[in-house]
């Protein structure tokens, strides 16, 4: 928004019409407005989570806080298991569920105010931008969903199911892209306004993470054990590096470099302009499927070892380990000195950055793969007993 200061100083004056000065401040207020919503595209506000790890670098940081001691504020019940996880935008929480439906909940009570039957598993989190709900199905749709009344805006048949969630592609003035990736081998960049496909991407196998975006390019892994760095522009293939093995994590990508486990039980940060790998952590023989949360000088993931892990940034050294009663599939999200994730042994954590100590769990009773949103000191997540939960402080 322009400040009065500003607008008031482009008043008509005698040396210029009246016509040009408010044919001047048109564009720069477009200008202003363009720039708003690119910078609203680069991050989730402290009080909305709307794509999946919070930001498109996907480094799973929340702007706000948490409170020490959450409660259970309401939960809501779908038909079937809940593995995908939660965004919130405009006061609603938007999920997926195995039922084959895609739901809109109130934010503050958790009532449903509408449900999309989308025909088959709802594995992927969903995407919030520009008044729409961008999300895939196991049978390989890709859907577009008016976020406010739950209609169809449009559908991109792939052909293969669609597990991760979409990205946004374009994060300056100009219209909206998103990224999704199939199990055809494709990646698609389409419209957001129609679903027509701007470019495709074809790789070597299965695309089962989401995409990260920073700097004009999208860099992700693949079943075909690569990490493919592409041109955001046109999809132009930039780098290919070697990982080793499939990857079915989503990549976190800041600074120029890769974080991401992959399923020979190794834990990688690739160097993205040299192409090799800066450092490597192997601790026990289990793979690791979830998405690691980055923060200025941690890196924090869990794995099929039931072991949520800290390593420090710059190296990779081992700082801390928590370990659960489940393997972990939920990624974990930092908020403040705080780390929230679930484990398959139907709990929800909350531990310290610090150090890994406990502070804080719950109990659902069934699986937890989930992966939190974290909003305006709330914490939303899936289980795989069909439902969400919201936790907070409780009002008095």
């Amino acid at each position: 928004m322009l400040s009065p200061a500003i607008i008031h100083s482009m008043q008509p004056i005698k040396h210029f019409p009246a016509w040009l000065v408010r044919g001047v401040l048109a564009l720069v207020i477009c200008l202003a407005n363009n720039a708003s919503r690119g910078n609203a595209a680069a991050s989730s506000s402290a009080d909305e989570w709307s794509m999946f790890r919070g930001n498109p670098a996907l480094t799973g940081v929340a702007t706000g806080s948490v409170p020490d001691k959450p409660v259970p504020l309401w939960n809501f019940k779908t038909g079937g298991p809940v593995k995908s996880s939660a965004v919130i935008g405009g006061g609603k929480v938007f999920i997926g569920s195995d039922d084959g439906q895609v739901y809109a909940l109130d934010f503050a009570s958790g009532k449903k105010v509408w449900a999309f039957k989308a025909g088959s598993a709802v594995l992927a989190p969903p995407l919030v931008a520009d008044g729409a709900v961008f999300v895939g199905t196991s049978d390989g749709i890709f859907y577009a969903i008016d976020a406010k009344s739950g209609l169809s805006l449009w559908r991109h048949e792939t052909e293969g199911k669609i597990v991760a969630s979409a990205s946004i592609a374009s994060l300056s003035a100009g219209p909206l892209r998103v990224l999704v990736g199939s199990y055809d081998f494709k990646l698609y960049c389409l419209a957001g306004s129609n679903g027509s496909a701007a470019w495709t991407y074809e790789t070597g196998n299965y695309i089962n993470g989401s995409c990260a975006v920073a700097d004009g390019r999208t860099v992700f892994g693949g079943c075909d054990a690569l990490l493919h760095v592409l041109s955001l522009a046109d999809g132009r293939k930039i780098k290919e590096i070697d990982a080793g093995a499939y990857i079915a994590a989503s990549v976190v990508l800041v600074d120029d470099r890769a974080y991401f486990g992959h399923y020979d039980n190794e834990f990688l940060c690739v160097d993205i302009p040299s192409g090799t790998v800066a450092w490597r952590y192997r601790d026990l023989d289990f793979p690791y499927m979830a998405a690691a949360a980055v923060t200025a000088d941690r890196v924090v993931f869990g794995g099929f070892d039931k072991v949520m892990h800290c390593l420090q940034r710059s190296d990779g050294t081992n700082l801390w380990k928590f370990a659960t009663r489940g393997k972990i599939e939920s990624s974990p999200v930092v908020a403040g000195d705080r780390v929230i994730f679930g484990s398959d042994d139907g709990s929800v954590y909350m531990v310290a950055l610090r150090d890994g100590k406990k502070l804080w769990s719950y109990d659902l009773g069934q699986s937890v793969a989930s992966s939190p949103a974290v909003a305006a000191e709330k914490i939303v997540m899936g289980c795989d007993d069909g439902g969400v939960y919201c936790f907070g402080q409780k009002s008095n």
